[in-house]
């Protein structure tokens, strides 16, 4: 009999759920929901960089989007479903109460931003950030050694200590607080209660400071200093963490029924969106797997003895475990890629929609998304034909701040070299070549640290979509470059964990043979631009250290 493992991936916008055969690794049905409060924008204010989602979108998604898979699949394939893993954007924490109920599921704070889940891209807690980082490097142990040494805006205790000091109800009612992937597998088990809660490895090692180093989390002490608002949180936090390829708990009644699922099928543990990519990717050492989207999430992994005494500098995190069980998984990123193209696309058609909207009594909406949908592609057809000069535009991707090498959300882009006959194309062109160039800069810390990078393998829609960003990245990385043919490969990577927890598989690397997304295309480098790109990369950092004032 047939047996499938079901990946549920939770995006900045949506969740997607894929339904994997654990015998072929074929994948027979994808279905993908948006979250309807925040598509409508709820909860957010850009301009003050804070992003918050409410529970209840994830919630109702999840509902909506597996029962939507029963009807692409035949009668009686639900059935057949012997586990389910998530994977999440993160840090993306929420408080919850003494039951372990998300504060904004209750009466009191239902539409309290501050009570919701705070996105990863909220960078809101940046001073909170800044002080864990000082008293972290002040410590007689700096709990951030493991970390890259800088602690970042978009992560756990610093958004907790953000939003305790913006409001005083919700830090009165939070009991702890819990990450979204490890929130969703706790409620699929009936566990979320804090006596019960358990977390992934994933979340706690790259975001929380969890590291066996010091046997699990800092001391209380370590956060009382840095604010005694923080005073006991620590102490509800569960310091057991467990590796994604283990069984987090059995799927409950309540969601059997909810979600048309057999009770009692094996519920993973969750990660984080790019390393589940990273684990569907057939990630291994001296291949770094970057997954392309609005933002980037980069992953690779090592053994212990290649990383030795190593403390990476800069990056999200060394975490045993985290990614494959038994090596060391690394991430890094880059805070827009996908974001920075939407940004420009939206400067170059700001007169065009509003004219739009001034000559037009109807059909103003349609016409301007028709618009937008060929925008970015002309502009890469004709960026592609321009040649590549040292003299060249050059510009940073830093238009939401830099995750990495060194976490600097207060640092902003630039844009240097302009004259009267530089058009779109060309500024398109220069941004294309900061995000490669940003991409690059996290390779060679790798490198500089003594961890191998020798090739790349992208996941995500730019990966797919344009092949002059992926052919630009080639030449700057001047590496191959691998596309994974899955549509859905954070999803897939969920799924293989979910199988190899229910005992399909003995090991991930075992699952990895048979499930693992295979390469629908390479991409390589064009050896007459590598050199020219060579000279704009030292221009790209040059640029760098002007705009953070020797940071960079």
């Amino acid at each position: 009999m047939s047996r499938y493992t079901l990946g549920l991936d939770y995006g900045s916008d949506s969740v997607r759920a894929l339904l994997v055969d654990v015998a072929t690794g074929a994948e027979l049905a994808s279905h993908m929901v948006n979250y309807p409060r925040w598509a409508e924008g709820r909860y957010c204010e850009p301009a003050r960089d804070q992003y918050r989602q409410h529970p209840l979108d994830y919630v109702d998604s999840l509902v909506e989007v597996v029962n939507a898979l029963w009807s692409k699949v035949p009668a009686g394939t639900a059935e057949k479903v012997v586990g389910l893993s998530f994977d999440t954007t993160g840090s993306t924490p929420v408080a919850i109460n003494a039951d372990g109920v998300p504060l904004a599921l209750t009466d009191e704070f239902s539409e309290n931003p501050n009570a919701m889940f705070v996105l990863w891209k909220d960078h809101t807690a940046l001073k909170e950030a800044s002080e864990i980082t000082q008293a972290a490097n002040n410590n007689d142990v700096n709990y951030l050694s493991y970390m890259g040494g800088i602690y970042s805006s978009e992560w756990y205790w610093a958004k907790v200590l953000h939003i305790y000091r913006q409001d005083a109800a919700v830090k009165a009612a939070a009991h702890s607080w819990v990450e979204h992937c490890d929130w969703m597998t706790a409620l699929m088990c009936g566990t979320t209660h804090p006596s019960q809660l358990q977390m992934g490895r994933c979340a706690t090692g790259h975001k929380l400071m969890w590291n066996e180093a010091w046997g699990g989390f800092p001391p209380n002490d370590f956060f009382n200093s840095v604010d005694p608002l923080l005073d006991g949180l620590v102490d509800t936090l569960n310091p057991a963490t467990q590796t994604s390829d283990q069984v987090a708990g059995k799927l409950t009644a309540e969601w059997s029924q909810k979600l048309g699922l057999p009770e009692g099928i094996v519920v993973g543990y969750g990660a984080f969106d790019c390393h589940m990519g990273a684990v569907a990717a057939n990630v291994r050492e001296g291949v770094l797997t970057k997954v392309m989207g609005t933002s980037t999430c980069d992953i690779t992994v090592t053994t212990p003895e290649t990383l030795g005494e190593t403390c990476v500098k800069g990056i999200c995190g060394q975490v045993d475990g985290s990614v494959i069980p038994g090596l060391i998984g690394l991430e890094a990123g880059q805070s827009a890629f996908g974001d920075l193209y939407a940004w420009f696309k939206n400067l170059v058609l700001w007169p065009t929609n509003n004219l739009l909207h001034e000559l037009m009594e109807s059909g103003a909406d349609e016409l301007a998304s028709k618009i937008e949908a060929v925008t970015l592609q002309r502009l890469s057809a004709d960026a592609a034909q321009l040649p590549v000069s040292a003299t060249d535009i050059s510009a940073l991707d830093w238009v939401n701040g830099r995750r990495t090498p060194d976490a600097d959300q207060t640092v902003s882009m630039a844009i240097t070299g302009i004259k009267m006959g530089a058009d779109a194309p060309q500024l398109f062109k220069a941004l294309v070549e900061a995000t490669a160039f940003g991409a690059r800069a996290i390779t060679e810390r790798f490198r500089e640290e003594g961890v191998p990078i020798n090739s790349v393998v992208v996941i995500g829609g730019i990966s797919k979509k344009s092949d002059y960003v992926m052919q630009t990245c080639a030449d700057v990385w001047n590496c191959p470059i691998d596309v994974l043919e899955s549509e859905q490969s954070c999803a897939l990577g969920a799924a293989i964990m979910a199988a190899v927890a229910a005992g399909e598989y003995p090991t991930v690397a075992a699952a990895q043979e048979v499930m693992a997304s295979p390469v629908c295309k390479q991409y390589l480098p064009d050896a007459s631009r590598v050199g020219i790109y060579d000279e704009l990369y030292q221009q790209y950092k040059t640029l760098g250290a002007y705009v953070s004032g020797g940071k960079a």
